[in-house]
């Protein structure tokens, strides 16, 4: 016991790498002097920054040969026993092999988006069919770990909020809301104009008075902003594009937010912002906001249910209603008309 050396590999992306953070700190608890490092995406490194539960954070740099050949004899030098492979993929499950520890762990086959990732396990486990956290606190409960209250350490950095606070002045912004329209899939969202009247009713309602909304968006989404402001009405909600740091802040101070299955939504859960989650194709009880006290809006049948990516929204999402929406931010607020 006492030469083992744990690597957790999760790579990206934002809400899975979040899903992934109470398993490490269950693994800490159960190993707490031993070394825990984290194979992660360059892009993704903001969301580790300060983790206790981690001692290092390997950057992995799949851009060019050089950077994959210096991450594996990186992950080779430094011995690792054990290596947790979180993201079941065929380039995280190869890098868990070429790590050169002996003892290589990962989901089954049915748990696994590429399900030929498993021949590189040495073991493999089939979680109950629950919450993605929940499976992923079965891989480190097969280790002896103790299943407890899930943490989800996350730094928000100080000049990310103080960059927050600028825009808030700058804009006059106090009480503020996050409307969060992409979310990676376009089966999976809400259509964007949606937003803009869910924004025009939040505003006119007496228990939001003064509050302003931003709509947050990622590369390539600034369309879906626009549209959002198209129909918002005054006051206009301020759309902001922001990199991880910036994002993590914003939601921190926001709130509330209101977004489909993304990561941004994965993520304001974890900061502790009360979130209503509008939810079509995938299935909540799976990809769901982990906190009970927060609230999905759903109006799929089980039938319904599928992962496969579609470039408009589902039938599903577009049946949600502006009025389904302010009742269950109403709710979760504890406010009324």
């Amino acid at each position: 016991m006492g030469e083992e050396r744990f690597l957790v590999v999760r790579l990206g992306s934002l809400g899975d790498i979040v899903h992934t953070l109470p398993s490490v700190h269950a693994l800490r608890l159960w190993f707490p002097g031993k070394q825990i490092d984290w194979l992660v995406e360059k892009k993704w490194r903001a969301l580790l920054v300060g983790n206790p539960d981690v001692n290092d954070v390997i950057l992995f740099d799949r851009t060019t040969w050089r950077g994959i050949l210096e991450s594996v004899s990186r992950l080779r030098a430094a011995q690792y026993t054990t290596v947790i492979d979180f993201q079941g993929l065929y380039k995280s499950a190869v890098l868990a092999r070429l790590s050169g520890a002996p003892r290589r762990i990962g989901f089954a086959r049915k748990y696994l988006r590429e399900s030929g990732a498993r021949w590189f396990y040495t073991e493999q486990v089939a979680p109950p069919t629950c919450h993605v956290v929940d499976q992923n606190l079965a891989i480190v409960e097969s280790l002896g770990a103790e299943k407890k209250t899930p943490r989800f350490p996350l730094w928000v950095g100080g000049e990310a909020d103080r960059w927050v606070r600028l825009e808030r002045t700058t804009h006059g912004v106090k009480k503020f809301f996050v409307l969060s329209p992409g979310g990676g899939w376009t089966s999976k969202c809400w259509p964007a104009e949606q937003y803009g009247h869910l924004h025009r009713r939040l505003t006119s309602l007496p228990a939001f008075a003064g509050w302003r909304g931003v709509v947050n968006f990622g590369p390539g989404e600034r369309k879906l902003a626009e549209a959002v402001r198209l129909v918002a009405g005054e006051p206009e909600p301020l759309l902001l594009s922001t990199d991880l740091p910036q994002l993590m802040a914003l939601l921190h101070r926001a709130e509330f937010f209101v977004g489909g299955d993304s990561g941004p939504l994965h993520l304001a859960v974890a900061l502790g912002t009360p979130v209503v989650g509008l939810y079509g194709p995938t299935d909540p009880a799976r990809n769901g906001p982990y906190s009970v006290a927060d609230i999905v809006v759903r109006n799929a049948r089980p039938e319904e249910t599928t992962y496969k990516r579609h470039d408009s929204p589902a039938p599903s999402m577009r049946s949600i209603t502006v009025d389904q929406v302010v009742d269950a931010v109403q709710r979760r607020l504890g406010v009324s008309e």
